[in-house]
């Protein structure tokens, strides 16, 4: 909807703007400096889970992962807040407190925030990143004959509805938090810390998979090829999918964005949808050199980060984007 209203708007011509919305990247970005450049980025949403630590730990590590996706490193933070009234303030003391936990862990500093009353909860942060302009990592750039690697399991979107509707099981939740819960910064450092040709970036939030794959995709004027049965799922997906438990946010994407896509061979419906599953504080999807892929993955699933190579860049054609 925002990028819909934008998109009419006069748009600023700043030359200073590196990245700016005009591809659905996940931040923006903005050189101060011949070295240095801002990364910001903005996000918040109610609450996916019933503790509130939690939810605040949810929060902030989706709000730090767009930072991490374009390359950057957060340095500060703000926190935006929406609470009842009339709600118990040590429940907000709660969600503030697990979204400290990991601000801190990630090394960047709250400086603040801002907040109004709501009859509906709501979290997030607004972060701010430093990055080098000759190192931001867009979702524009992918190359034909580049592997695809993905570095967390689906799913948690529609394991977040199961939970919503009292009927997941304790080990998939578990595992739901688990993800949500872990920063991408080990990644990041990881795919910086050498020189791997990684050419495209982006991670796997609001749109699923397939929703980031086509802004890839579409960003960089080439198409992509999904190997389905690669593509690692978090424990209860399926079953939660093949229950019916599917968020609005899941049926959205796939009106959406399947128009792109074609099957190559047959595929479960509950597989199919989980494609096109809302993440929240999702991995990272890496385009990178396809003679590198192996040795990337090696290093990410050596540092305790999971890591599969679930397709390849191809050049431009229809579909799109196609499942194989």
């Amino acid at each position: 909807m925002l990028d819909t209203v934008l998109g009419k708007l006069a748009r600023q011509h700043d030359p200073n703007v590196l990245v700016g919305f005009d591809h659905a990247d996940d931040a923006g970005v903005y050189q101060i400096a011949p070295e240095l450049a801002l990364v910001q980025t903005v996000d918040f949403f109610t609450p996916i889970v019933d503790d509130p630590y939690t939810f605040g730990q949810i929060a902030a590590t989706n709000s730090l992962s767009d930072v991490y996706a374009m390359g950057g490193k957060p340095v500060t933070a703000m926190a935006l807040v929406c609470f009842p009234e009339k709600a118990d303030v040590e429940i907000l003391e709660r969600i503030l407190a697990g979204g400290l936990s990991k601000m801190i862990e990630a090394g960047c500093t709250v400086v603040g925030g801002h907040s109004i009353r709501d009859e509906e909860t709501k979290f997030g942060y607004s972060v701010t990143g430093l990055i080098d302009p000759k190192r931001v990592l867009a979702n524009q750039g992918a190359r034909p004959g580049d592997a695809l690697i993905l570095t967390k399991a689906l799913g948690t979107g529609v394991i977040s509805t199961a939970i919503k509707k009292g009927v997941a099981r304790e080990e998939w939740i578990e595992g739901a938090v688990a993800s949500m819960t872990t920063l991408n910064k080990k990644a990041a450092e990881v795919i910086g810390s050498k020189n791997y040709e990684v050419h495209a970036l982006t991670d796997i939030t609001g749109f699923g998979l397939v929703g980031h794959a086509r802004e890839m995709a579409l960003a960089s004027s080439v198409g992509m090829s999904l190997f389905a049965d690669r593509v690692p799922l978090l424990p209860g997906a399926l079953e939660c999918a093949r229950a019916g438990h599917i968020p609005g946010g899941l049926k959205a994407n796939r009106e959406f964005a399947e128009c792109v896509v074609g099957y190559e061979r047959e595929i479960s419906q509950e597989l199919q949808a989980l494609l096109f599953d809302p993440q929240t504080a999702g991995g990272l999807f890496i385009s990178v050199a396809s003679d590198q892929a192996a040795q990337l993955q090696e290093e990410l699933e050596n540092s305790g980060i999971p890591a599969a190579q679930i397709g390849e860049v191809r050049p431009t054609a229809r579909p799109l984007i196609a499942i194989c």
